[in-house]
């Protein structure tokens, strides 16, 4: 979440229309999070995010990600926050309300997908890292396309954003919690141990934050993306060895 923070402005042709005619249809049989669950510290939303789902309509019928991989962006306290410096034109949705979503654009093409966190107005956020596509695999996989393997289809930020059709950023700032609307966030069927969580350094941060154990995971899903170090902390590593 370090990197490339400006935000060119999406074209009506830079995403995939989103569109329904049974508004009810994404949300049969399921729950969205209440906004009070996101009005907590990042770190504590974001273990119990692990088996909640992402759940996207379209034109191409509902797409779901079962969340298998997370990371914790404590915002004043985290240098490895985009809120770290406090606000800006691209950021601004990260100071929301709890429950809302933040979407940047990194590399210039691709979207990262987190929910705001809190408590109360205090920036902080969670990036949905990973996934398993548990409905809509049809049109995950037209997205990502052809010869991406099902459990790669979400591996990866901007791989789940893409799966679930968010390639532009009129979600940011947008409800999280909201059954009826375009992208929710849904209550997981069951919850997930504490003794299949892992934690960890988060992927590709380096500076002052680079060993803050803010990364979780489902132990033992294939869609987990792998753990890679910011490369300036491989340096140090190499020099000190």
């Amino acid at each position: 979440m370090t990197e490339n923070r400006a935000v060119p402005v999406a074209t009506e042709a830079d995403h995939e229309q989103l569109a329904f005619d049974a508004p009810g249809a994404a949300s049969a049989g399921r729950l969205a999070l209440p906004e009070h669950f996101f009005d907590r510290p990042a770190l504590e939303v974001a273990p119990e995010l692990l088996g909640a789902l992402v759940v996207s309509r379209s034109q191409r019928g509902v797409t779901a990600v079962r969340i298998t991989e997370v990371e914790a962006y404590e915002g004043p306290d985290d240098p490895a926050s985009h809120a770290f410096r406090g606000p800006n034109r691209t950021n601004r949705a990260e100071f929301g309300a709890p429950g809302t979503f933040y979407v940047y654009r990194t590399h210039a093409v691709h979207r990262c997908l987190n929910a705001v966190c809190g408590p109360g107005r205090r920036p902080a956020s969670v990036l949905l890292r990973a996934g398993t596509v548990v409905e809509g695999a049809d049109a995950a996989q037209e997205r990502r396309g052809p010869g991406v393997r099902p459990r790669d289809l979400a591996r990866g930020p901007a791989n789940l954003a893409r799966a679930l059709g968010i390639a532009d950023l009129r979600h940011d700032g947008q409800s999280a919690c909201d059954v009826a609307a375009e992208l929710f966030l849904a209550e997981p069927s069951g919850g997930v141990a504490s003794a299949r969580v892992g934690r960890g350094p988060r992927t590709g941060v380096g500076g002052p934050a680079a060993s803050y154990p803010w990364r979780f995971w489902m132990l033992g899903e294939s869609s987990v993306s792998p753990y890679r170090a910011h490369p300036g902390s491989r340096r140090r590593t190499r020099a000190r060895g």
